[in-house]
């Protein structure tokens, strides 16, 4: 039985602890020492906890592939989180927050958007939201309101909403912001892990 997290509320790690760990907007790149404290750290949790991961390095160009519009089970509700999902793009990142006037780390842009529109309560961490019951979805198949994971190897580490045309919603470190990017970005379908609906 899945046990609620919605009490529990996650650790905030030192100032600067939030530091990027998505494609970086800015040149800022951390030394190799904070980059191995960061992935070791980043091995041990998922998004919501430990939040870091060194700037990955500039990979070549990926050819964008045909994103088909898949009919959601549940289209109103899948239109509700769409909808909440992209009103908070622009939203400051915070590690640890939750909410749109504290800012929002990517799990907790996921509970709350699903909390929000439909009193659905998820769990708080990137890593627990992939374990979370639901069927795991192909990427062709992929339907708005589906939640889209990435990480390294088996590691989940980060988590978005799918919205449609192969793009979703997440909250990156880097940036400083709630974002819209594309699964087809070269980063995104390198550590691109497996998607899971938990609309049905």
């Amino acid at each position: 039985m899945e046990r609620s997290h919605a009490h529990i509320r996650p650790r905030v790690g030192p100032a600067g602890h939030g530091a990027a760990h998505y494609p970086a907007l800015s040149p800022a790149t951390p030394t190799r020492a904070v980059a191995g404290i960061a992935l070791a750290v980043l091995l041990l949790a998922g998004c919501g906890r430990d939040d870091v991961r060194p700037t990955p390095r500039a990979a070549a160009a990926v050819p964008t592939r045909d994103w088909p519009v898949v009919t959601p089970d549940d289209p109103a509700s899948a239109n509700a989180v769409l909808m909440r999902a992209i009103s908070l793009v622009g939203t400051p990142y915070r590690y640890g927050g939750n909410t749109p006037e504290g800012g929002f780390d990517c799990s907790g842009l996921v509970n709350y958007v699903f909390r929000d529109m439909l009193a659905l309560n998820l769990p708080r961490t990137s890593r627990d939201l992939a374990a979370y019951q639901g069927p795991r979805i192909e990427p062709r198949k992929l339907a708005t309101g589906d939640l889209v994971f990435f990480g390294s190897g088996s590691q989940v580490s980060h988590v978005g909403i799918y919205v449609g045309e192969g793009r979703f919603v997440h909250a990156p470190s880097s940036g400083g912001t709630v974002r819209l990017d594309h699964l087809d970005g070269s980063y995104w379908r390198q550590h691109y892990s497996g998607a899971k609906r938990v609309l049905r």
